[in-house]
């Protein structure tokens, strides 16, 4: 009698094994290993937080992976800056020239072309200085001649470098009331401009993600030297131990991948009628003459 009650017992027990057993469900190739280390700091430039970009691109990155991505939206040189000091995961910017550089001093690593779309001049519908349809340097040279008010971001931006540079290449020193200088970043830039009724240099996303807003035209685009190629590079852990080279890669992978590329061709064009951003994966600084 008690061998029974003793092999009932033992069935027992095994059935409730078994039950426990079915009750937990074994990870699947559709659920990833969550990341040890879940914070992401990505230091990026105005422009991919201002135009929306970010809004649409970082939320299906966080649910596809389980990283959590910290921005700190700032000009592209203030961002590079943080780079070299260690202060970021990775950077996403539009300064080709201090990228090179950064990348030449060994802070960042595996730089790749993401995207790119154009800079343009805006102004008063009045357009004081004459500038509609004329080529970048000219437009800059009329402004000056005029003393027209320009609204500069004055902050080392990627688009204050290269208005920086297109005024050198006009053989131009601006300064006096009509130049100031804002030291914002490019959404408020815009809002001061179309205040004081000036010209700025913006980029295309930004400038169409506030237009509504603006009552200020495009005067002046197409020019080859208004070309906005944004990098994505990831700051070096073998310089920097704390930097989470892990989520970094990862959130550069994506950018590049298939859906990244997808999302970021996509952008704007229901809400503006035209992309935002045209998807640059797989080209080179080569293949913009760069």
């Amino acid at each position: 009698m008690k061998k029974q009650v003793t092999v009932i017992l033992m069935s027992i027990f095994l059935a409730i094994l078994v039950l426990a057993g079915c009750g937990t469900k074994a990870p699947t190739a559709q659920q990833p290993a969550q990341p040890q280390v879940k914070d992401v700091i990505l230091a990026t430039t105005t422009s991919t937080q201002d135009s929306g970009l970010l809004d649409v691109l970082i939320p299906a990155f966080e649910k596809k992976t389980g990283y959590k991505i910290k921005t700190i939206a700032v000009g592209s040189g203030q961002a590079i800056a943080m780079g070299e000091k260690g202060e970021a995961d990775l950077l996403l910017t539009h300064a080709p020239d201090a990228e090179k550089k950064v990348v030449e001093a060994g802070a960042a690593v595996n730089r790749r072309l993401v995207m790119h779309n154009d800079f343009i001049i805006i102004g008063p519908s009045a357009d004081p200085a004459g500038i509609k349809g004329k080529a970048a340097m000219d437009a800059m040279k009329a402004i000056a001649d005029a003393k027209a008010i320009f609204i500069s971001r004055g902050d080392n931006s990627g688009t204050h470098q290269l208005e920086k540079k297109l005024w050198k290449q006009a053989n131009i020193t601006p300064a006096g009331s009509w130049y100031q200088e804002v030291g914002t970043g490019m959404g408020q830039a815009l809002k001061m401009a179309s205040e004081k009724q000036g010209y700025i240099l913006t980029d295309r996303a930004t400038y169409l993600a506030q237009a509504k807003n603006l009552g200020m035209p495009i005067l002046v685009e197409g020019d080859a030297k208004l070309l906005n190629i944004y990098h994505v590079m990831e700051v070096n852990p073998a310089k920097y131990n704390k930097v989470n080279a892990a989520g970094a890669k990862a959130f550069a992978d994506f950018l590049l991948s298939a859906e990244g590329q997808s999302m970021i061709a996509s952008f704007g064009k229901e809400k503006y009628g035209q992309p935002l951003f045209f998807a640059d994966g797989g080209k080179t600084d080569k293949d913009f003459g760069l």
